[in-house]
């Protein structure tokens, strides 16, 4: 069972994070400019910001597509990072299955086994 997690929809269109920790939900809207810092330094500062600590029994979840190739690459390459450093889960989400970017359709994403531990199978727009 995911507990806390957090969320990367980044497949340039309406981008945002989500994040669950201890039943608190949180959304950050973001403008991506198809850079890694940009995201990087925008998914610090937002885990800073409700104290979150990374280790084995976080999460990071990460929409697939279909989506932006540099949005994607870059928000899979960030997610794969943190697994290896930080041993967190990391999961993936198709675009089709999350109807809304909100808590309520998120956790039904997670109770309906939409999310894939199989990672990864991006599909990028051409």
């Amino acid at each position: 069972m995911i507990k806390n997690f957090l969320i990367i929809n980044c497949i340039g269109k309406d981008d945002k994070l989500g994040l669950r920790i201890n039943k608190d939900f949180f959304i950050e809207n973001f403008k991506n400019k198809k850079n890694h810092d940009y995201l990087t330094t925008q998914i610090l500062k937002f885990l800073n910001l409700h104290n979150v600590k990374l280790d084995e029994d976080f999460s990071v979840i990460v929409n697939q597509g279909p989506g932006s190739f540099s949005g994607i690459r870059i928000s899979l390459a960030i997610a794969k990072g943190l697994e290896i450093s930080k041993g967190i889960k990391l999961y993936g989400f198709k675009n089709e299955d999350l109807k809304q970017f909100n808590q309520e359709n998120i956790e039904k994403l997670l109770n309906e086994k939409l999310i894939e531990k199989k990672l990864i199978k991006p599909v990028y727009l051409s």
